[in-house]
């Protein structure tokens, strides 16, 4: 084996008895299918026994530990894996692709997804000065890093709270930015300080995305995106498309696609319908967008989903 993959054996070896700690405890829970509704806010909980399809989810900053297995992420035109050894980070929402590739009873996929306060990473950062070290590698709003003992060891903790409810309201938020700190301090760290610091690009970026996501219906015009920034049209663009992947356009229409998508499962709506809602003007652009997106035109796409008795929700685990 070469040094990258010796170093993440090692690992696997030293965080595997925590692990083992974590996944007995999970076996305590009661699980509702794949998930975990965990009463500590912000914490979601995985536990799936097949291979799951690609499915697209809106995602919000987070960090995802896988306990037992792998899976893929694709953004833009990449596919990252990650595995037991590592955890995936999520500085800035995002519409993003998972799937589960292998899964069994006898080896299940195991994985939690904690939602992120970046508003705690910046007071984290400014108590502690560390925004002047450890800088990004590279653009993308999402990176996998090494995964450590003590960050598996905080949220075996923090899955804990599951029967000490008492103490749920104080050790909670210790235990959340305890990680949030060991996030910072980690090999992708960067990743989060770029988002969380107010004035820079990373941060710009941040809130022209928020802004598209509460006004994805609207026509998207690039100098209103761009003052909402507070950066050039030119550097808007620049930086978006590094951090996301995709051009605002883009990224306006997969959250147009994915919201349509969820509205025809929820109230029953036909595609045209749903295309209108979601600020299409015209229901024939939208089916062929939609099929390019998710494979099958929409009724069919909707069809094969109910008979299959999910929601591209419950198959998007973390």
């Amino acid at each position: 084996m070469d040094g990258p993959a010796i170093e993440k054996e090692t690992i696997r070896g030293v965080i595997a008895p925590i692990r083992q700690r974590i996944i007995d405890r999970l076996s305590t829970l009661a699980w509702d299918g794949t998930t975990y509704q965990h009463p500590v806010p912000d914490l979601d909980l995985y536990r799936v026994v097949e291979p799951l399809a690609p499915a697209c989810l809106v995602y919000e900053p987070s960090v995802s530990l896988i306990i037992k297995g792998s899976k893929q992420m694709h953004v833009g035109g990449q596919t990252m894996v990650y595995d037991e050894s590592s955890f995936f980070l999520i500085s800035i929402g995002l519409p993003l692709t998972g799937q589960v590739c292998a899964a069994s009873c006898d080896k299940p996929y195991v994985a939690a997804r904690l939602r992120l306060d970046l508003e705690k990473a910046r007071r984290i950062i400014a108590d502690h000065d560390l925004a002047i070290s450890n800088m990004p590698r590279h653009d993308l709003g999402v990176a996998i890093g090494t995964a450590t003992p003590e960050l598996f060891d905080a949220l075996f903790r923090l899955i804990s709270l599951a029967d000490a409810p008492g103490d749920l309201p104080f050790l909670a938020g210790h235990i959340h930015n305890e990680i949030l700190y060991r996030l910072l301090k980690s090999d992708q760290g960067g990743q989060l300080r770029r988002v969380a610091l107010a004035g820079s690009n990373g941060h710009r970026v941040a809130k022209a995305i928020a802004w598209l996501r509460e006004n994805y219906t609207r026509p998207l015009r690039m100098d209103e995106l761009a003052e909402t920034a507070n950066m050039a049209v030119s550097t808007l663009h620049h930086h978006f498309r590094a951090m996301t992947a995709m051009s605002p356009l883009q990224f306006q229409k997969h959250l147009r696609l994915y919201h349509a998508r969820e509205l025809m499962l929820a109230q029953s709506i036909d595609a045209a319908t749903a295309a209108l809602s979601v600020g299409y003007e015209s229901p024939t652009q939208f089916s062929r967008e939609y099929r390019r997106m998710f494979g099958h035109p929409p009724l069919r796409d909707i069809k094969s989903i109910l008979n299959a008795g999910e929601t591209p929700r419950r198959n998007a685990v973390g």
